[in-house]
């Protein structure tokens, strides 16, 4: 179960951030075609779903190092890299869906008129494809990849770039991630900060060791912890927000 807030001391939350994969969206699946396809084609046995799931937020780097045992600084890296990235692109959505209450959650964030966003490492060229063909509902308000800012995760650089696009300060939003990057990142902004241990993690004391404000088991127990952040007043007296077409 997730830790309770404590309500005398709490900021109003004025937008909520999400990781993508591993948080927001379940797409290891999808990797675990691609990546086992470019073995098959390497003639190099498949590989466990669950070592793929555990190494999908680490990024396609990762992954083929998982896959082949080599470096980056291999020769064969940057080419199987490539190769893993190009077959990705042709399967960006076939399994991927919204991790459980996640929808709910993003229909709750619409009724309270509260804008959400995503701020993640994926890079742009795959991340924007993806969200358009799952078409979230209400959509996010604004999307930040490695290519908007000059420094990546954990550098607060692209928290402080999304709640300028969604109109807030960073101690006026939530940002939930499922590594510890994510965690650092709301940290060294000043956002309240939510470890998803239902993500692409070992297992829930790793999420505890971030030293979240909260860390919750699914994606069902992130609305009751937004909600004791707002006040009826407070989102009463909110500017009405329509998101904006980033996606």
């Amino acid at each position: 179960m997730s830790t309770q807030p404590d309500t005398a001391n709490t900021a109003l939350i004025k937008a909520v951030l999400f990781d993508l994969d591993g948080t927001l969206l379940d797409t290891w699946p999808d990797f675990e075609v691609v990546l086992n396809r470019l073995l098959k084609e390497e003639n190099k046995a498949p590989l466990d779903a669950g070592l793929i799931r555990a190494t999908v937020s680490n990024g396609a780097r990762a992954l083929v190092t998982l896959g082949f045992g080599i470096e980056p600084d291999h020769a064969e890296f940057e080419p199987l890299r490539e190769r893993l990235l190009a077959h990705y692109s042709n399967h960006l959505a076939v399994h991927t869906r919204p991790f459980p209450g996640i929808e709910e959650l993003l229909k709750k964030l619409g009724q309270h008129q509260l804008p959400w966003g995503i701020v993640t490492n994926k890079p742009f060229i795959y991340a924007q494809p993806l969200l358009r063909q799952l078409d979230l509902e209400p959509a996010p308000g604004t999307l930040i990849c490695p290519e908007h800012v000059k420094e990546r995760k954990p550098h607060p650089e692209s928290l402080y770039l999304a709640c300028e696009q969604l109109g807030c300060a960073a101690n006026n939003c939530i940002y939930i991630g499922d590594h510890r990057r994510d965690i650092d990142c709301g940290k060294n902004a000043g956002a309240k900060t939510i470890a998803a241990a239902y993500g692409y993690i070992d297992n829930r004391r790793e999420a505890e060791s971030w030293q979240a404000d909260h860390t919750v088991d699914s994606a069902y127990e992130l609305w009751p912890l937004i909600e004791n952040y707002l006040s009826d007043a407070a989102t009463g007296n909110r500017k009405l927000f329509r998101p904006s077409p980033l996606v």
